[in-house]
């Protein structure tokens, strides 16, 4: 059994957001909600230098969710101001945000603690973004992940 954490002691942030179609029919106003996020994506991987670090994507019935790594809080909030993504907010608010045929939504959160495990995986999620290791025996519980950082 392969069993695999994220580098420990790593900042991080955590950009959520998503999508959520709430009339099928109305793809004419929904669709370019979400065909711009694999321009984006393909923007943020293409140059490292802006803060992005990996992504994990979730579909549902109706919606698509995005898991987002970043370096920094302030790096994301400069990537949202720049021209591929307000490019793609214009579109949004001329299309789709008055009709209500689509929703979106995202949350941020900083992270300064975590821990994870990873068992018979391939590299996802946080080991993804930032790297991962070999749990070892100072590292069995969860509650031993967590506390590394406030030993150091």
């Amino acid at each position: 059994m392969k069993r695999k954490m994220a580098v420990p002691n790593e900042d991080v942030v955590v950009f959520v957001i998503g999508i959520r179609v709430n009339r099928l029919r109305s793809i004419r106003k929904w669709w370019p909600t979400f065909n711009a996020m694999p321009g984006m994506l393909k923007e943020l991987y293409a140059h490292s230098d802006l803060g992005f670090l990996s992504h994990e994507t979730s579909i549902g019935w109706r919606s698509v969710t995005l898991i987002q790594y970043w370096r920094s809080s302030e790096q994301l909030l400069q990537y949202a101001h720049n021209n591929q993504h307000m490019k793609a907010w214009k579109v949004f608010n001329q299309k789709a945000r008055s009709s209500e045929v689509v929703g979106i939504f995202h949350e941020t959160y900083e992270v300064k603690n975590y821990e994870s495990m990873y068992v018979n995986l391939p590299t996802r999620g946080l080991g993804k973004a930032i790297g991962e290791v070999d749990v070892s025996k100072m590292r069995e519980s969860a509650r031993e992940r967590l506390a590394e950082r406030e030993a150091k």
